[in-house]
């Protein structure tokens, strides 16, 4: 995971995942509109993968 990609995790995480899918997507965006913690862990562990 490039460092790149960490920060756009950080700072925006639905936009860092966008090459995932589409499912990947939807629960980042969900969790993020839930509260910006859990959108940025999600995004993380996504791309972790």
């Amino acid at each position: 995971m490039s460092l790149i990609r960490v920060i756009l995790c950080i700072v925006f995480p639905p936009l860092a995942v966008i090459d995932k899918g589409c499912g990947s997507i939807l629960i980042t965006l969900l969790l993020t509109l839930c509260g910006w913690v859990p959108g940025v862990i999600a995004a993380l562990i996504v791309n972790n993968k």
